[in-house]
């Protein structure tokens, strides 16, 4: 709390060494400047924000934008802001200086760290080298001995599900290898909708070596049982260990992952599926307010009661994050392809090719209340003809996800989603459509 204290007077101080504009002023900005000496950084902020669309990218609005924002604690917005100063003045050490700030706070220190040295060693006053001396000292304290963090959660949810068994809502289907003729569907062969509900519980942790690099880990599982149909209860398991470094806006992650998935038909044995394999992910934080990354994906799939499915899959994609600024959505997007080739040459048409995408934003209503949605579509091309329908199979998948969370007290959240999903095929025994409408209760626990 001490160290905290003399952080706040520091930053006051720095920021009385700094505030002075050496450009021409105009009214809004003169009553800004009060505003913030004054230290009413809200009314100063509430003053400037309205004027965003016509002003940003005058270097003295954004300027004093930037310092409202941060004495607010909207970090990531007076880095916006902020940036667009060093854009046009990349030389303008009180703007280098209060965007060394932001970044400390968001816990950014090794942009925090290279923006005060860049501050300092343009020989400021001796009362903003102490000032920046504090924050150094800071940061390279922080950087000692840093501390394993582990979270713990458990949920519970229950819902209606359309097609429990994502099956054909028909209830026979044409064969062309025998001429056309009509077959019927086993009862489990056709689509059945049920409610249904079920537990999870998973932890992961992240224990830091140094600075840069850290290892990760985790484990979760859930368990869904329908009301009726219990051949079609599921369970899944998911473990994953790996490292991250970090450096600057930088993010690289290696994590190997194992996984079941089970579904409680007495014609299993065993799990369904099993998935072995690993991700090697890039992540760069361009600025405040804009990420892109990049990743490769292995698994190899394999099936214990149904070998000749055995399978490798490769996976890459890109992808692009975007914070919009004044309270704005947060949205994401991105692009993969990849393939899944089956093992055993003499079933190619079980192997397909794939790509995708996906789309998805969340908005902040309130302090207890976040919007969601997202959105993809995949396409997959199959390897080789089929042997009963005599066709080289296609498939376009579309789903979806609506909901709201709502956070009652920190670490408690209450998720209401609607899911759906729709895959038509050429080959009509794979075409159906399903929807989900469900409630979740979650609770983590930090350690």
């Amino acid at each position: 709390m001490k160290c905290r204290r003399l952080l706040r007077i520091a930053a006051a101080g720095l920021l009385a060494c700094l505030l002075p504009l050496s450009a021409v002023a105009d009214d809004v900005l003169d009553r800004a400047k009060a505003l913030i000496a004054a230290r009413d950084a809200n009314a100063a902020y509430q003053l400037l924000a309205p004027l965003q669309s016509e002003r940003a990218g005058d270097p003295n609005y954004d300027y004093l934008l930037g310092i409202a924002a941060l004495d607010l604690g909207r970090n990531t917005e007076a880095v916006f802001a902020l940036e667009r100063v060093l854009a046009v003045q990349p030389k303008n050490a009180k703007a280098r200086a209060e965007i060394a700030r932001a970044y400390y706070n968001l816990k950014e220190t090794e942009a925090a760290k290279r923006e005060f040295q860049n501050v300092r060693d343009q020989n400021p006053p001796e009362e903003v080298k102490t000032t920046i001396d504090r924050y150094l000292d800071a940061i390279d304290r922080a950087a000692v001995g840093p501390k394993p963090t582990a979270r713990f959660f458990v949920e519970g949810f229950a819902g209606y599900d359309t097609n429990v068994n994502s099956a054909t809502a028909d209830r026979s289907i044409a064969v062309p290898l025998f001429g056309g003729t009509l077959f019927s569907l086993a009862p489990g062969a056709s689509k059945l909708s049920d409610g249904y509900w079920g537990i999870g519980a998973g932890v992961s942790g992240r224990v830091p070596i140094n600075p840069r690099w850290a290892l990760i880990g985790g484990f979760a599982g859930n368990r869904r049982w329908n009301f009726e149909n219990d051949r079609f209860d599921t369970s899944f398991l998911d473990l994953n260990f790996g490292a991250t470094y970090k450096r600057d806006r930088d993010l690289i992650s290696l994590v190997a992952q194992f996984n079941d998935f089970t579904v409680y038909d007495p014609i299993y044995t065993s799990a369904y599926r099993e998935a072995r394999g690993g991700t090697l992910q890039w992540q760069r934080d361009v600025n405040a307010r804009n990420q892109v990354s990049a990743y490769v994906q292995y698994a190899g799939l394999v099936y214990p009661d149904q070998r000749i499915r055995n399978a490798d899959r490769y996976v890459g994609g890109l992808g692009y994050a975007h914070a919009f600024v004044g309270g704005g959505p947060t949205v994401y997007a991105s692009a993969y392809g990849g393939s899944e080739k089956i093992r055993d040459a003499s079933v190619p048409e079980l192997g397909f090719d794939l790509y995708g995408v996906r789309l998805g934003g969340e908005q902040v209503l309130s302090e207890k209340f976040i919007a969601f949605v997202n959105g993809a579509y995949e396409r997959r091309s199959y390897d080789g003809q089929d042997g009963f329908f005599l066709v080289t199979r296609r498939d376009d998948q579309y789903s979806g996800t609506l909901g709201i969370h709502f956070v009652p007290k920190r670490n408690w959240r209450i998720t209401t989603q609607v899911l759906g999903f729709v895959n038509r095929s050429n080959i009509d025994l794979y075409t159906f459509d399903r929807a989900l409408a469900e409630v979740r209760l979650r609770r983590d626990f930090d350690f």
